[in-house]
């Protein structure tokens, strides 16, 4: 083994204090034949998981740790807080660390985590401490001529952590004094008998990446790069330097060649603290105690005979063969969990459906969770699951927004608080973004900050200085661009660095095991509890996400539905004719303000081209004006063949019962999938794989290896290279978000039925949509000029019959008193409590 192990080392995870992506420290660690590594960002681990797994993959060690903001000894947040270095030896280090986090972050105000003594008390096991830089209380104490109040925190570190357990860290920083803060760190450590320990504060993986840490942190310090601070780094040192390197600085300094070797003997004691192989997700309580499988099974059958009156053997082979993947994969109590909180919002009323390549599926179509007939539609259920890819399901659940909260809050009492938790996200640093930070902390004026940001189109960072040229907003905007030349390619060095934390949108993660175990906790900006992974990282590490969506719609659909049953009882949403004439007419005129997924500009112009006449077409219609379509230049070539007007050819015979229902056009995930098995051969995880690289538009190193398999694999299947090309770039087209063919149908679905209710009661249907404001891509304002085109009155605010959404009186639309503007909340509910008492 290495005779040294970098033990302090900031990724950027560090937030705006590490110049290195977790993926080059550990590709730099691979080039220098180190043989484990370890993490340590500011109070998180929140790369924890990625680094796991890219450690290992290089044949390194991971060893995880934080450098935690701690209080003074003996104080209790009164002084300036100080750093400390934990790595964790195993997994129960690796928790004890996540509960002190949790604490650390809970117990204190939102961006300002500290760890207190009391905190650490009863958690140390399993963890190794380490002074820390000259932030770490022993070093800050010593450096101002200190030595009873270092000798008072070391003694008690030694004694909180154990014998051999905590360590005086020395680093050769090459700043003023180290030398002699090294010596009095040796002399420290021979009084209390507490070994040194040799460290680098890395934060970059290279020197030459101190241009991008420095630059970072004066983003961070809000100060431009002209300006002194005293936490900016002096020298370019702090960088994974190789071991022979280390040594070299280290035989000059006191102690430090027995600092160097104990990174050696702590590192052999620190074990991979993370499985990512291990199952988290709860079990189900079954009824009368039997399996999840066979409870699963029961539930699917039961459904399916609702669902399709007889269970033929089509089906039945389809319902198998997708409960021997979700039972194979032990992913049973997951359904199980996903059918219970669907079973509990339609008890109540809470309009809800699936969406998302959950609709791939027949088991969720017939558990009521999609309202999508996979079976029927001959969707393909490896884009939602497959053995080969072994990936975790995840099913997006839509919910009347105004009771998604509700739907939370029972899973929060079901699996219990310590158990459940919100996903957190990360906002990464893109093109915009990038610019105005960075440029700000360049020193370049605001205003030219702002006009550059303005005409960069959205996207990663990486993208900035390829599009100088390439946008005419750019070469046209007489902005002097040699001068941002710096500026773009610092702003390259950053692409999709993370910038801050956010929460996701609708994501729960449920954990069979205790939440702090796992993952420490924190708050986000709207005071929801969330995990420190993102939903990669929650799933990397075995746990579960359900994503609770609110969905404006469906309050929408559901306010107009009772209006109109009120009226009309023999009135049934979920029975309304898919075949409608009128509807189809009314659609293909483009008259579709206020129809879910159809009202959008592009989409007005669409209909009109496409003159919709079944479902499929909404399909279609829902499909095809998205990023990747668009951009595959696939929208004139679909319009033409559906109109006739363009024959429609395959390239390959094997293309054809892929692609006929969409008149040989590459439309959905679905066809990509197929498209790579049948001409090239590729097994379902590869094919996969080529999915998610077209669909997230991913490096462009990526697409090149995997365009080689493909054609590679088209050739030994007897199909000539150019055609195998062709046949290539068509789906390489398609890149950056098209939709998966099952979440078009479920959106297509909701599409046709507001479409439907906007032509046969649009007094119900914009009532309904003016109570939901803001939704959709219309003021009100305009959805109420829209219904009086349609032959709808608008009656003004009356207190005596006005109530507070929106309500039809005599096919008439009443405006509630939510539209009074400046009106409290307590004062409207004030007003109609009087009235009803009134009478």
């Amino acid at each position: 083994m290495s005779p040294f192990t970098h033990l302090h080392v900031h990724s950027n995870f560090s937030f705006l204090d590490g110049g290195s992506s977790i993926r080059d420290l550990v590709a730099e660690a691979a080039r220098l034949d180190m043989e484990a590594l370890a993490l340590t960002d500011h109070d998180n681990v929140a790369a924890a998981a990625d680094f796991h797994r890219l450690a290992l993959a290089a044949g390194i060690r991971p060893i995880q740790g934080a450098e935690l903001t701690v209080s003074a000894v003996g104080e209790e947040g009164d002084e300036r807080p100080f750093h400390l270095v934990v790595l964790a030896e195993d997994a129960a280090g690796y928790a004890n660390l996540c509960r002190i986090l949790t604490d650390a972050h809970l117990q204190n105000p939102r961006g300002s985590p500290r760890v207190t003594p009391a905190m650490l008390r009863g958690r140390t096991g399993g963890l190794i401490a380490l002074s820390g830089c000259r932030q770490g209380e022993v070093p800050w104490r010593l450096l101002r001529g200190d030595k009873e109040g270092a000798r008072r925190a070391a003694a008690f570190y030694s004694r909180l952590f154990g014998p051999d357990r905590f360590y005086l860290e020395i680093q050769a920083d090459n700043l003023p004094g180290a030398r002699s803060l090294a010596r009095h760190l040796r002399d420290l450590g021979e009084h209390l008998g507490i070994g040194l320990m040799a460290a680098n504060n890395v934060h970059y993986s290279t020197r030459d990446r101190f241009p991008v840490h420095d630059l970072l942190t004066c983003v961070r310090l809000g100060i431009r790069l002209d300006e002194a601070h005293p936490q900016r780094r002096l020298n370019a040192e702090n960088y994974l330097k190789p071991a022979r390197a280390m040594a070299a600085v280290m035989a000059h300094l006191p102690g430090g060649r027995e600092a160097l070797a104990n990174t050696r003997r702590v590192a052999e004691r620190c074990g991979p603290a993370l499985d990512l192989e291990a199952n988290l997700h709860p079990a189900f309580a079954v009824p009368g105690g039997g399996s999840a499988g066979a409870y699963l099974r029961e539930l699917v059958y039961t459904g399916a005979r609702e669902r399709y009156g007889r269970v033929d053997r089509d089906l039945e082979h389809r319902l198998e063969h997708e409960l021997n993947i979700i039972n194979r994969l032990n992913y049973a109590d997951y359904f199980l969990l996903v059918w219970d909180v669907v079973r509990y919002a339609r008890s109540r009323g809470i309009r809800c459906a699936g969406r998302g390549s959950a609709a791939d599926s027949a088991v969720a179509y017939c558990l009521y969770i999609t309202e999508v007939d996979a079976h029927g539609r001959g969707l393909l259920f490896e884009r939602f699951m497959s053995l080969e890819r072994a990936q975790r399901p995840d099913i997006d659940i839509d919910f009347d927004w105004r009771y998604r909260d509700q739907v939370a809050e029972y899973v929060y009492r079901k699996y219990g608080r310590d158990h459940v938790a919100a996903v957190s996200t990360y906002h990464t640093y893109r093109a915009r973004s990038a610019v105005r930070d960075l440029g700000k902390a360049m020193g370049f004026p605001a205003h030219e900050i702002d006009r550059l940001a303005k005409v960069l189109p959205h996207g990663f960072a990486g993208d900035a200085a390829a599009v100088l040229e390439a946008v005419p907003e750019l070469r046209d905007s007489g902005l002097p661009l040699e001068r941002y030349r710096r500026l773009f390619r610092l702003c390259a060095a950053v692409a999709g660095f993370p910038r801050h934390w956010g929460t996701h949108l609708s994501g729960l993660v449920i954990s069979r095991r205790p939440l702090t175990d796992i993952t420490p906790l924190q708050q986000s900006a709207k005071g929801v509890v969330v995990t420190q992974f993102d939903k990669e990282g929650v799933e990397d590490l075995g746990l579960i996400k359900l994503d609770l969506l609110p969905l404006r719609t469906f309050g929408a659909i559901e306010d107009a539905r009772r209006a109109i049953a009120a009226r009309d009882p023999g009135f049934d949403y979920e029975r309304l004719p898919l075949d409608d004439p009128d509807t189809f007419a009314m659609i293909s005129r483009g008259e579709t303000i206020g129809v879910f997924q159809l009202e959008s500009p592009a989409q007005r112009a669409l209909q009109p081209r496409l003159q919709a006449a079944d479902l499929e077409d909404i399909v279609a219609s829902v499909a095809v004006i998205r990023p990747g379509p668009i951009k595959g230049n696939m929208v004139e070539p679909l319009l033409a063949r559906r109109r006739g007007e363009q024959p429609i050819t395959y390239l390959h015979p094997s293309l054809e019962p892929i692609l006929s229902k969409t008149w040989g056009v590459v439309l959905f995930q679905e066809q990509v999938i197929e498209i790579a098995t049948a001409v090239a051969g590729f097994s379902p995880g590869e094919a996969d794989r080529l999915r998610r690289v077209m669909s997230h538009a991913r490096s462009r190193a990526e697409m090149e290896d995997i365009g080689r398999l493909f054609v590679a694999g088209a050739r030994r299947r007897g199909i000539k290279e150019e055609v195998a090309r062709e046949i290539f770039s068509y789906i390489q087209g398609y890149a950056s978000y098209g939709f998966c063919e099952a979440h078009a149908a479920a959106f297509a679905t909701t599409a046709y039925k507001t479409a439907y209710l906007l032509r046969h009661y649009p007094a119900e249907f914009f009532a309904a949509l003016l109570s939901h404001q803001p939704m959709g891509y219309y003021p009100p304002n305009t959805l109420a000029l829209e219904a009086r085109r349609r032959g709808v009155r608008l009656l003004p605010v009356d207190i005596n019959a006005s109530d507070a959404p929106f309500t039809v009186e005599e096919g008439a639309i009443r405006i509630g008193l939510q539209q009074v503007k400046g009106m409290p909340r307590d004062m409207l509910e004030a007003l109609l409590a009087e009235r009803d008492r009134r009478g």
